[in-house]
């Protein structure tokens, strides 16, 4: 008989424990499965009875909050405030006139507006909140929650509201946000989103509008419990949205704000562009408006006197309104011939006061004409019969090309709405657009910047800061987004003759620091930050040979809508330009004494980075300046706001 080894063990003691092994595990898992069925059964019965209801499970979107705006030292542009608000509940309020009528003195609530809120409340479901009065300052909204308990129905609200600290001075470029129309749904891809937030708005004009989507933010959920009628009952569940991107604009608010004071009175608009990154420092559009008027609700009064403005504060003018450019455009001209070698700096044409074309005469801005004029000259003095005759000889294809290679005639890539590009023409130009043939006149107008081409004050501040820079610079608007730098595009060398340049900058230089350049009585007196510029005037009338023959008409005497447009473009310092700008002033007259003095003063503003000493200014001017500041305002500023402080 075999005997078994010490190690071995008996088959009926291996499947005792093998079976109580398994029973071990069978009760053990039994129990997790009797644990968690009472978990479900007893204590989360109610919830996942709910969630299995569907019917009676509803889920809302929740409004993200709205990404703020900042000017590029931090400074606030558009901020979200608390908006204080009182709705009332038919249910709950029983007779919605008598708590009304309660109501109203502690809110001035009009008789007006409590029909109105009746109506509302008559019209909706019994249980559905109607807004009776919003916007309230805290001692109101405090009393009516104060006397909450006699007024069944009345409940108190805090929401938030959009809102411009800044007021008009970037109305047209931050724009403004307003109730979503039809048109706006037209245009979003999941309008069905934006519509199921509670109060929804969009960004209706400027960096609101088309920077919407970085600005809204994604919407968060809400899960509600509603009975059979569609009630809310509680909030079963919550997920927050996500924030918008805060974005920060490459604007001075202190430089636009005094853009716009030293524009007041004017229709006109300024731009000024950095020449070291292309940053828009200042894009200023006057008159402007108070863009918190359209937020929380403007009178047909006010609603009326922006529409019917001659003046037109609701447009745009540096990016939708073109212009004649007038004598700004002769730097193109005489660029556009050097590159071509159809002209050398030092040639000269002889200026009589006329240029004589085919039977017709076209007339220099002096009757009595300048007399010989090289190119540098013909910048100083703006004379127009140079620019004819450079301008025959060089032809209107050379001029076009370098327009556009200077930045005319196209739309810049900037996040801003009714941008528009103004217009460079070319004979294939006229030939599909007027149906007629190109003419040596049409080339004779364009070299003094009239005629067919246009451009717009960006451009104009396009043109310059090219020429002024030697370089491809491109506007820049945005140049942060969350905190990140946003990089700026890059600005390659031009491809232009850099003693052609110099040429043209020269010329500039002495409009305004030449005792005979039309724009010295604006210069700027202090010589290392000496300003180069040019003056432009462009015609919005014809003038006849009567009236030229009896004498023509001073745009002081004209009405104001047939004055001349007034223009300045210009760079500083001359030696080391940090800074471009363009002004134009819509019936302003001259350039020299209307848009160049503006220029003068804004650019100032920009290099010294606050108000310029006196010395800056021509001595004759000083103590006219003394009273214009004393009557400066301030900017509104507002410090940077945390985002846990947004709501």
């Amino acid at each position: 008989m075999r005997r078994p080894t010490p190690y071995s063990v008996p088959p009926r003691e291996r499947l005792g424990r093998r079976a109580f092994m398994l029973g071990g595990i069978q009760a053990v898992t039994i129990g997790t499965l009797a644990w968690r069925m009472r978990q479900l059964q007893v204590n989360e019965s109610e919830h996942y009875r709910l969630l299995a209801e569907e019917n009676r499970i509803a889920t809302r979107l929740v409004a993200p909050v709205r990404g703020l705006i900042f000017d590029r030292n931090g400074v606030l542009i558009a901020q979200n405030q608390q908006n204080y608000r009182v709705v009332i509940v038919r249910e709950q309020a029983g007779d919605v006139a008598e708590v009304l009528e309660r109501l109203a003195p502690l809110i001035d609530l009009s008789d007006e507006r409590r029909l109105e809120v009746l109506e509302q409340v008559m019209a909706r479901r019994a249980y559905a909140a109607v807004t009776v009065a919003e916007h309230l300052d805290w001692e109101r909204f405090a009393l009516v929650a104060v006397n909450a308990p006699a007024l069944p129905g009345i409940i108190t609200e805090v929401g938030r509201n959009r809102d411009y600290p800044q007021k008009g001075d970037f109305a047209h470029v931050a724009g403004y946000v307003g109730p979503v129309s039809e048109a706006d749904l037209t245009r979003l891809e999941n309008p069905e989103e934006l519509m199921q937030t509670p109060s929804p708005v969009i960004g209706k004009t400027g960096v609101e509008r088309i920077l919407e989507d970085e600005l809204r933010g994604k919407p968060g959920i809400s899960q509600v419990e509603v009975n059979a009628t569609g009630r809310v009952m509680r909030e079963l569940d919550r997920t927050e949205g996500t924030p918008g991107d805060d974005l920060q604009l490459t604007i001075d608010s202190d430089l636009q704000h005094y853009a716009h004071f030293r524009m007041q009175g004017e229709s006109a608009g300024a731009v000024v562009i950095d020449l070291r990154n292309g940053d828009l420092r200042a894009l200023a559009s006057a008159p402007s408006f108070d863009p918190n008027k359209l937020v929380y609700g403007i009178s047909q009064t006010d609603w009326s006197a922006l529409n019917d403005n001659e003046y037109r504060p609701l447009g745009d003018k540096t990016i939708s309104g073109t212009y004649p450019p007038g004598s700004t455009f002769k730097m193109v001209v005489g660029l556009a011939a050097l590159k071509a070698g159809v002209i050398a700096p030092e040639d000269r044409v002889f200026c009589p006061g006329h240029y004589e074309l085919g039977g017709r005469r076209f007339h220099c801005w002096r009757s009595g004409g300048h007399g010989q004029m090289n190119m540098v000259q013909s910048l100083q003095n703006s004379c127009d019969v140079y620019y004819y005759e450079v301008a025959q000889r060089v032809g209107i294809e050379a001029i076009a090309d370098m327009a556009r290679s200077l930045g005319m005639g196209s739309r810049p890539d900037l996040p801003l709405p009714a941008l528009v590009a103004g217009r460079i023409p070319t004979k294939a130009w006229k030939e599909e657009n007027v149906g007629q043939s190109w003419l040596i006149g049409d080339t004779v107008n364009a070299g003094i910047g009239q005629g067919f081409v246009s451009a717009s004050p960006l451009e104009l501040a396009v043109m310059t800061s090219r020429i002024a820079s030697g370089r491809n610079l491109l506007p820049r608007l945005i140049s942060r987004v969350n905190g990140v730098p946003v990089d700026a595009p890059e600005a390659p060398a031009l491809e232009i003759n850099a003693e052609a340049l110099a040429q043209v900058r020269k010329g500039m230089f002495e409009v305004s620091n030449n005792r005979r350049g039309t724009a010295y009585a604006a210069r700027i007196a202090e010589p290392t930050m000496a300003m180069a510029g040019k003056t432009g005037t462009s015609q919005v009338r014809q003038i006849s040979a009567e009236e030229r023959a009896a004498g023509v008409t001073s745009n002081e005497d004209l009405p104001w809508n047939r004055r001349d447009h007034a223009l300045f473009v210009g760079f500083a310092p001359y030696e080391n330009p940090r800074f471009a700008i363009s002004v134009v002033v819509e019936h302003g007259g001259g350039g020299s004494t209307a848009a160049a003095p503006i220029a003068r003063d804004i650019l100032l503003r920009a290099l010294y980075g606050t108000q310029p000493p006196l010395s800056a200014y021509p001595s004759e001017l000083r103590e006219q300046l003394r009273e214009q500041r004393a009557l400066e305002p301030g900017p509104s500023v507002t410090t940077p706001a945390a985002r846990s402080d947004r709501a």
